[in-house]
């Protein structure tokens, strides 16, 4: 038996998914083969988004080594300044640090590649420096990166004098794109390919790039996503697509799980509407009361995990509330005692994986999407940011998963614009929609 050993280079975006899912499919590819082994370079974003302590939860793995490259805090800062080229620039800072790295420890171990996040394309020079083969980690749905691809191949035929067609800021055409059975709207369209902007340039300049690499490794599945995978296939645009199987990263046990399961264990089955909104998710007051008024009329059982806001501009994760009762109706948590729980962080996965829990009011990030597949509980659609106005298009109208609260949904998190209120009888009609019993209710029979 051949026992030479090998190692592979990970570099993950600096968000918590990002880093979760990178992690989890570092775990999926070391228990394949056990001479190979894995180091996962971190790169440290000033904002945190909680990946440190989700670092230091994790336990030990023999072959899974976690290499901090980041530059120095003051100049991640600096580089913060400009929104449009952070997360580029950002990428680019850290080239130096991964070269070095792979300099000093490539004559000890055979580095045999390179795993790529989405966004950090910019590194396939450091791997060709070493003559090392790259692959992209897509966090994302296939019919993103189909559509990424799409629009891409559009704007790099286009010359100077027909780039401006392709800017669908004010537009309401619905569109033919690859990867979608059905008209997709060119209003939810994701940001980049929304609208001709600097950093859209940015970001399908990196796409382009995709078909430099030897594949890409998708986290999803052919029984989700299979017209998008064939769509890809027949388009023979990159050389390879690898989908693997959905992975859910694991969370950290909180003093809070104990009580939010003791609650759920009480609650008959399939009865709990579980409300959750991702990492960077939260409201203002005024949407908070909407919500709170649309779970009392509804009459559902409900387990809302509610966050503070950061201060407007600040690039922060929410915070739990000290006391919630400061932004809920006057009098709320007493009539909804016994059938509601208001929380502050809450374990997704364990929720989601509990017999009690019958639906999911979701921001559609791409991880929740396929944790509430796995576990089999349908979604209410209510996209905030990215490209989880796609993800919800593809729930409600090509997958027949979700219902939808408000597709069109985005998020002010530079709080620029007057908050966007979606009211109490909008919310309140797609839950009563979803968590209705009956054959009627198509979605729920997909569970």
């Amino acid at each position: 038996m051949d026992t030479k050993k090998a190692e592979l280079v990970f570099i993950p975006s600096p968000g918590l998914g990002h880093v979760a899912s990178a992690v989890e499919i570092s775990k999926l590819i070391l228990d394949t083969d056990e001479r190979l082994s894995i180091s996962l370079l971190i790169m440290k974003h000033p904002a945190d988004f909680g990946v440190q302590p989700y670092l230091q939860s994790l336990s030990s793995h023999s072959r899974l080594h976690f290499v901090d490259v980041s530059i120095e805090s003051k100049t991640a800062a600096e580089l913060l300044s400009n929104k449009d080229r952070f997360l580029y620039d950002f990428v680019d800072g850290h080239k130096s640090k991964v070269r070095e790295y792979v300099g000093n420890n490539i004559t000890s171990n055979s580095c045999c590649g390179f795993v790529l996040d989405m966004f950090c394309i910019s590194m396939i020079d450091v791997a060709n420096e070493f003559g090392l083969p790259s692959y992209i980690f897509f966090t994302s749905a296939t019919a993103f990166l189909a559509l990424s691809l799409h629009f891409e191949a559009l704007r790099s035929n286009a010359n100077e004098d027909e780039i401006s067609k392709y800017d669908y800021s004010e537009s309401n055409e619905e569109l033919s794109i690859p990867g979608f059975k059905n008209p997709y709207p060119a209003k939810i369209l994701p940001r980049p390919a929304k609208s001709v902007t600097p950093s859209s340039i940015l970001y399908f300049n990196g796409i382009r790039r995709f078909k430099e690499t030897k594949g890409i490794i998708i986290n999803t599945f052919a029984e989700l996503e299979s017209f998008a995978l064939q769509s890809l296939s027949d388009a023979r645009i990159v050389k390879q697509i690898y989908p693997i199987h959905p992975i859910a990263y694991s969370e950290d046990n909180k003093p809070e799980t104990e009580s939010i399961i003791k609650w759920l264990d009480d609650q008959p089955k399939s009865s709990v509407l579980f409300l959750c909104f991702g990492t960077l998710g939260s409201f203002e007051p005024e949407q908070v009361r909407e919500i709170a008024i649309a779970l009392e009329r509804s009459g559902h059982r409900f387990l809302w995990s509610l966050r503070r806001p950061p201060p407007k501009g600040k690039v922060e994760m929410p915070k739990n509330y000290d006391d919630s009762e400061e932004v809920l109706p006057e009098g709320f948590l007493d009539r909804t005692n016994g059938i509601g729980k208001v929380v502050g962080w809450a374990p997704q996965v364990t929720v989601l994986s509990h017999p009690a829990v019958g639906g999911f009011v979701s921001h559609c990030g791409w991880n929740s999407v396929l944790e509430s597949v796995c576990c089999g509980v349908p979604i209410a659609a209510w996209p905030l940011y990215a490209e989880q106005q796609m993800n919800a298009f593809l729930l409600v109208k090509e997958l027949g998963l979700a219902v939808e609260i408000r597709m069109d949904y985005v998020k002010d998190f530079e709080g620029k614009n007057p908050v966007d209120i979606v009211g109490a009888g909008e919310i309140e009609g797609a839950i009563k929609k979803l968590m209705a019993d009956g054959e009627e209710n198509e979605v729920r029979k997909k569970r």
